[in-house]
């Protein structure tokens, strides 16, 4: 049985490399079978604006997407 994580990302896509962060680790815990939620606050909503671009990653409001459709839990 998977255990589950919760993420909080708080700052904007384009300053900091924590988007890029938080997409790699939400992937890997969801394909080892681990539950995620991830809590967007403060300047972190902003990776869910439609076309966002984030450093590190070209369009960071895709690749959310793509978590989601895995079964990331997004709290905004």
């Amino acid at each position: 049985m998977g255990k589950t994580m919760t993420l909080y990302l708080s700052t904007s896509p384009y300053s900091y490399e924590n988007t890029l962060t938080t997409v790699r680790v939400a992937d890997a815990a969801l394909n080892k079978g681990h539950t995620v939620n991830l809590i967007a606050s403060a300047d972190g909503v902003y990776c869910f604006l439609k076309g966002q671009k984030a450093k590190g990653i070209t369009n960071a409001e895709q690749e959310f997407s793509r978590l989601i459709q895995k079964g990331l839990k997004v709290y905004l």
